[in-house]
Parts: structure tokens; sequence; C-alpha cells
């Protein structure tokens, strides 16, 4: 039985691989780019065999799409409370103040480039595991007339535009009452009424 990429058994060598092979990722993508990780390079600077690399995680793609999830689930975990506008403002809040900080839009980055270069496998591979957090928030709220691309064209696009365009405040925390977060929770509410009329 193969073994899918990226995924893994909990503890054990299994995970002191992973953990070795993203601290490589991390530390080449800091150094010399996202373009510039190979498993080769991956493999020297991890000590761990490329052919051990290679079964699985098969491309240098497929390495940043498994550390993107990784540090994205760590970094930005959605809220599943129940009260939808309060997940959606908690989550907005930190997703801003998150891209504000130095380097994490590079991040972001990395995440298209990777899956660019992966084809749509390595996309949906990398999205599904956010969107089935988004689809817990949903299902938390008891919402069924908004679905996770709802959420993501409604939410992730316009912040992740932001970062791009620089009009996020650098270094600095994205508060709670910002007219700019309040006005997406808005409009996602204002679909959420308009689709249950």
């Amino acid at each position: 039985m193969t073994q899918e990429t990226g995924t893994t058994r909990p503890g054990g060598r299994t995970a002191r691989t992973r953990e070795a092979v993203h601290a490589a990722v991390r530390e080449l993508i800091t150094e010399r780019g996202a373009s510039a990780v190979t498993i080769p390079l991956v493999a020297d600077c991890s000590g761990i065999h490329q052919a051990t690399i290679y079964r699985r995680w098969r491309t240098p793609e497929a390495l940043l799409l498994d550390l993107a999830a990784e540090e994205l689930a760590e970094q930005s975990p959605v809220p599943a409370t129940g009260d939808l506008a309060a997940d959606l403002t908690t989550y907005t809040c930190r997703l801003a103040t998150e891209l504000a900080q130095p380097g994490n839009l590079g991040f972001f980055q990395t995440i298209v480039a990777a899956s660019t270069a992966g084809g749509t496998g390595s996309a949906q591979e990398f999205t599904a595991p956010r969107l089935a957090q988004f689809q817990l928030m949903l299902d938390a709220a008891g919402v069924t007339e908004l679905n996770t691309l709802d959420v993501f064209e409604l939410v992730l696009a316009p912040v992740l535009m932001w970062g791009l365009l620089s009009a996020l405040p650098k270094n600095e925390t994205v508060p709670i009452d910002d007219p700019d977060i309040r006005r997406i929770v808005a409009n996602v509410m204002a679909v959420l009424r308009d689709r249950r009329r």
C-alpha cells in the first residue's frame, strides 16, 4: 500500500523525518527562496535520504504544500464556536494580522507558486484540509446556506488581496472592530440572510 503525499503517522521515525524535512525546507526558503527548493538540497540540508523524500513527497511542490498546510493550521486555526459572525471576525482579524507581519505574505506567495507548479491536484490537496475546517465552522453554526467556497471568496480572497496590494498596516495587530473586518463579516452575513429568504 502506498502512502499518500505528505501524510504521516503520528510520532516515531515518520514524525522525526517530517520535522527534519520541514526544517530544511524552511531554511532553504529563508536563504534562497521557494524556487530554490529541490529534493537533493532538502536531503543535504535535512540529513534525510533523497529516496525517502521522493517516496514521501514526490516533488518540491509537494514539499512546499505540506509545509504550508502545517504552518497554516498552526498559525491560523479556524474557530468553530457556533457563532458564525464571531468566528468569522476572529479568523479574519487573525489572518489580516498575520499577513501584516514581515515574511508572512511570502508564505502565501509560496503557497500560490507551489499550487501553480504542482498542478490542480496539488492545489486541491493543499486546500482540502482548510476547506474542511471552514465546513466545521459552518456546521457548528448550523449554516447550510453557505459553503466553503463562499467563505473563501468572501473572506480569504479580499484579505489576501489587501496583503498583496500592501493595504494592511505593517507589523500591527488588526483590531476586532476594524471597519474593513466588520465589512467583510457583514457581507458574509448579508449573503447568508439573502439565501435564507
